[in-house]
């Protein structure tokens, strides 16, 4: 078994001055920790792998391809392979659960 704690994921992802942690890697999916503070824009391109989005805390907007939702703690968002997305009006600070599959990379 692997077992994670969300306050040491994070912590990890501070100390590394990044905004995005991978912590697991298996041979269909990835899963990473990914964080955004409120008013930061976010610089992700599409991806070649679908994924799924798990807002663990904070307030914002995703836009994925053409629709635009508001998400808060709790949300989740299918984002298929290769499509454009980006969270935007991040209102406060982001921390998202992000599963990708096939593993990204």
């Amino acid at each position: 078994m692997k077992a994670f704690r969300l306050d040491e994921l994070e912590a990890e992802r501070a100390a590394n001055d990044g905004a995005y942690l991978q912590f697991l890697r298996e041979r269909n999916m990835s899963v990473g920790l990914y964080a955004l503070d409120a008013g930061q824009s976010d610089p992700q391109q599409p991806h070649r792998q679908d994924e799924v989005y798990f807002v663990v805390s904070g307030r914002a907007s995703i836009t994925v391809g053409e629709e635009t939702t508001t998400v808060a703690n709790g949300s989740v968002v299918y984002v298929p392979a290769g499509v454009p997305h980006k969270f935007h009006h991040i209102t406060e600070p982001l921390k998202v659960m992000v599963v990708f599959s096939p593993p990204e990379g």
